[in-house]
């Protein structure tokens, strides 16, 4: 039976993420098929598409290698999430479904209990589940499919800290919700933009090599700066 790329393509995103497949390493084919128990077919179909989408760097008599983001990149990553969240959860206020909602309100108030029981071991989950069926509410397949390439690339570039106050946070998501509920895009889209300039400052760039800035503090020891994301 043969395994469509989009399978293999999910598997190597997930590894290069997850760091398996270091910056900067080659991607053969054969490798990778081994690796995968594919054909080398599906293989490359799927470097085309990782290519296209960031993660992959194809060069002509060199063959396949992961890219190695810069600290810029990495910043203009954040930038685009802090515009285009809003806009998602803008157009899923229009957009939702009886169905999203009962997703969203399922995912918040279990996110709400455990925040407040102490227990986050499943919170940066339950954040990410939440973020996927917003996006999917949009009802606009190219939007969800540049928000789902934004989440694996900043999960890819950076870690993440758990929130200071996590019973704040969740009381955000429960925010967005309601006015997705309501039907309010214009209070949806605010109320997202404060979520993301807020959840931005908990990222640390993790991105190998990076110069050390003026002061000495290493890019991946601090937050990136979001402010005027609205402007």
């Amino acid at each position: 039976m043969r395994i469509p790329a989009h399978s293999v393509c999910s598997a190597i995103r997930d590894d290069i993420v997850a760091g398996v497949h270091e910056r900067g390493s080659r991607l053969t084919e054969e490798v990778l098929a081994r690796r995968y128990g594919v054909s080398r077919v599906p293989v490359r179909e799927a470097l085309r598409t990782l290519q296209a989408e960031g993660f992959v760097v194809i060069r002509r008599h060199a063959g396949a290698c992961v890219a190695e983001p810069t600290e810029q990149e990495a910043a203009d990553l954040l930038r685009m999430r802090g515009l285009l969240e809003p806009l998602g959860a803008s157009r899923a206020a229009e957009r939702r479904t009886e169905a999203h909602l009962k997703v969203l309100r399922g995912l918040v108030g279990l996110g709400q209990e455990r925040a407040r029981g102490g227990s986050r071991e499943d919170l940066r989950s339950l954040g990410g589940w939440f973020h996927e069926t917003l996006a999917q509410a949009c009802a606009s397949p190219a939007l969800t499919s540049m928000l789902t390439q934004l989440r694996h690339k900043t999960a890819w570039m950076y870690t993440v800290q758990a929130p200071v106050d996590p019973v704040e946070s969740w009381a955000q998501h429960g925010a967005i919700v309601d006015a997705v509920a309501r039907g309010d895009g214009e209070r949806a889209r605010a109320v997202t933009a404060l979520h993301a300039e807020r959840a931005a400052a908990a990222h640390r760039l993790r991105i190998p090599g990076a110069a050390d800035r003026a002061d000495g503090v290493s890019p991946s020891q601090r937050a990136v700066n979001m402010s005027g994301l609205r402007n």
